[in-house]
């Protein structure tokens, strides 16, 4: 499997400073992961996972 790493957090800050401008409620947790790509990393873990059970 490939490494993943963390998302910058200035990269995580600049998306909420952006989010608090908007007119609309700030995002939950589960939309910034979202956002930041973040259930792709989880998808490719259970993948990988399922994967290595088959193995």
């Amino acid at each position: 499997m490939s490494e993943t790493t963390q998302t910058p957090r200035r990269l995580a800050h600049d998306y909420l400073a952006r989010r608090t401008l908007a007119p609309e409620p700030l995002p939950t947790r589960e939309e910034v992961r979202c956002e930041l790509g973040w259930a792709l990393i989880v998808a490719e873990r259970q993948a990988q996972a399922e994967r290595d059970e088959r193995n």
